[in-house]
């Protein structure tokens, strides 16, 4: 069971693509000596409205607080009150433009709508109001509160927004944390490839073996089975993403808490003192470990019930991440290149098709992986939130899958202020290219080849992040990262087994090693019996 939760929950978070949004600043300037400042996230509509790339072409104006009515009716203000001003009214009941129209004859220069629900995209039909021009954007209510306590009654606020960073440095750390667990993952399985090989020579040390073993060996069937599988969770995470995503995030709980344990027990178990042991249940059971599992599961806990808490929770989940994915390279073992290339370029396909292919069979023209990644809105308004009351309360938190490396982007940006303030790197990036570096490392310790395999494969992956992230930044759209991991190791896998000559045995892996070993050793036992024999007479 641990095995199958591990496998299932493991590869959702491919590279997730950025949510893409028109999102902007909007500063914030009070009247108080030296005068204090602010930056505020907006969304705006860069159809209807553009809005300058810095504050240097900016105009400033005098925002009026009107959160008291939500303009849907020229009676609702006096006139002259808006007049050369920004104004700010609340979401709900008319849609965006017809409080626009409202607001620009009577005066108005910019019209800021406040939400005290979750911020969405503009959406209106822009060709009934063709005569609206002045500049509108969707503000958290949240936010004007806040400005009011900060910056006092009287305010001066202008909108710009500046083009996103080209790179984030951000980026060099997900590079790091990607290369360290696949470097890692490939070497600690070659650890108990080698540990099995001795066990082989030893029938007591290979029974006490087989009794530790945890390993999940895929065939070429399992390989297909598995991708089916992935398939059709992806689309009920799909259709049912407010349900699903509770139990994948209870499965993550889990399997993490495991997978500390198991990292960090390799690593205690290493330490010669501090062995004392208690009795259990038939069983001597050392108190540390006890004391280590306690730790494992109170991580968990507490980053579950404070995962949405974005200042220090991301930390938190990166180092369940990285144990979780070391654990998962460590426990499933390919057992043929053969298998690697059977996963590797299934799930390329996988990716490719629910990132590019599916926009073109959905209804709203997204793609089922984005629309899984950045999850559903977390409230009950419609897509353009034009026609629905505005909720008392602030919506709930809004879930995301927790599969995923996250490390805050670095470089300032309106991408920062609003939705999204983290870069992302999907578990499976991580794991699927480990499972070939896994069985890279294994290969190296079965053919003894000094771990070329092991090395140029780590590399290869290394390159395909760069490349990768290249892409990301020169196509400023999400990239399946599979598409570039997935050939860079393949490749150079296989180049090296090519001019190794040892294709054949690269292709049929360790059973084929296996049974040359086996082969080996009856050889050497039949020997042995025959040089025997003549003595013994």
């Amino acid at each position: 069971m641990r095995a199958a939760g591990l496998l299932w929950a493991a590869l959702w978070g491919l590279l997730l693509p950025p949510v893409t949004a028109d999102e902007g600043i909007l500063h914030a300037s009070g009247n108080s000596e030296p005068p204090v400042t602010k930056d505020y996230c907006i969304i705006y509509n860069s159809n209807w409205i553009s809005l300058p790339k810095s504050l240097d072409n900016a105009t400033f104006r005098t925002l009026e607080n009107l959160t008291s009515t939500v303009l849907c009716n020229s009676s609702e203000v006096p006139s002259g009150l808006m007049k050369d001003k920004a104004v700010v009214v609340m979401r709900g009941n008319c849609t965006f433009l017809e409080k626009a129209r409202i607001a620009q004859s009577a005066g108005a220069k910019m019209l800021l709508i406040a939400s005290k629900s979750r911020l969405s995209s503009l959406s209106d039909n822009k060709t009934d109001f063709e005569d609206v021009t002045l500049p509108v954007a969707l503000i958290r209510y949240n936010d004007i509160v806040d400005m009011q306590l900060t910056l006092g009654n009287e305010v001066n606020v202008t909108l710009y927004s500046p083009p996103l960073p080209e790179f984030d440095f951000s980026m060099v750390v997900i590079f790091l944390i990607a290369v360290f667990t696949v470097a890692l993952g490939g070497y600690w399985s070659g650890v108990a490839e080698l540990e099995n090989l001795k066990a082989i020579t030893s029938p007591g040390e290979r029974e006490t073996r087989q009794k530790k073993e945890e390993n999940v060996t895929f065939t070429p069937v399992t390989v297909i089975l598995f991708v089916v599988i992935c398939c059709v969770m992806l689309v009920l995470l799909y259709f049912f993403y407010k349900w699903l995503v509770y139990v994948i995030i209870s499965v993550f709980c889990l399997a993490s808490a495991m997978s500390l344990y198991n990292c960090l027990a390799a690593l205690v178990g290493e330490i010669p003192f501090g062995q004392c042991r208690i009795a259990c249940c038939n069983k001597n059971i050392e108190v540390r470990l006890i004391f280590l599992a306690v730790f494992c599961i109170a991580a968990a806990v507490v980053w579950a019930v404070f995962r949405n808490e974005d200042r220090w929770a991301w930390i938190l989940q990166d180092i369940l991440g990285v144990a979780f994915c070391l654990n998962f390279i460590r426990t499933l073992k390919m057992p043929n290149f053969k298998s690697c290339v059977i996963l590797l370029g299934l799930l390329l396909l996988y990716d490719v098709f629910f990132v590019f292919i599916t926009p073109f069979i959905t209804k709203n023209g997204a793609s089922i992986m984005v629309e899984v990644a950045a999850g559903p809105f977390g409230n009950s308004e419609k897509n353009d939130g034009n026609l629905v009351e505005v909720p008392a309360e602030r919506s709930a938190p809004h879930e995301k899958l927790p599969v995923v490396i996250r490390v805050p982007r670095l470089e300032y940006s309106a991408s920062t202020l609003c939705d999204m303030p983290f870069s992302l790197l999907g578990f499976g990036d991580i794991i699927v290219p480990g499972l070939l570096v896994a069985y890279c490392r294994r290969f190296d310790v079965q053919t003894s080849s000094s771990s070329v395999y092991y090395i140029s494969c780590t590399i290869a992956y290394a390159v395909g992040m760069v490349l990768t992230f290249i892409v990301l930044a020169l196509m400023k759209m999400g990239q399946p990262a599979l598409l570039y991991l997935v050939p860079c190791t393949l490749i150079t896998s296989s180049l090296v087994a090519w001019r190794r000559k040892e294709m054949k045995k690269f292709w049929k892996g360790s059973s084929y090693q296996m049974m040359e070993h086996l082969d080996y050793t009856g050889n050497e036992e039949s020997t042995a019996s025959a040089s025997e024999q003549p003595g013994g007479q």
